[in-house]
């Protein structure tokens, strides 16, 4: 597997995690940080805002896994490829955002 593809494949898990807790914010209609935000990445953003950010995500996560490489589910390394970034980035939001919301 090249270098740009497994790039991608590990990036596309990311972003595919960090549409999570947007859309599940904005879905329940609660604001919550985003980078669009004032300040950035602290300051609150509204429901409507992460619902589209979520999306948004999803969409770079797409684009990454589906559309800019050759994802395929059967190869092992591809699959924790995609989950080493979506466990990263999940583990960098929770100490993240449990700064504002009381976890960490």
């Amino acid at each position: 597997m090249h270098l740009a593809v497994s790039f991608r494949l590990f990036l596309g898990g990311a972003f595919f995690a960090n549409s999570v807790p947007h859309l599940t914010n904005g879905v329940s209609g609660r604001p919550f940080q985003t980078p669009v935000a004032s300040p950035p990445g602290k300051g609150l953003s509204s429901s409507t805002v992460n619902v589209l950010w979520g999306f948004a995500n999803i969409l770079a996560a797409y684009l990454l896994v589906f559309r800019a490489s050759t994802f395929n589910v059967q190869d092992i390394g591809q699959v924790l490829l995609l989950g080493a970034g979506a466990l990263i980035v999940s583990v960098f939001n929770a100490r993240h955002f449990g700064q504002f919301h009381g976890g960490r």
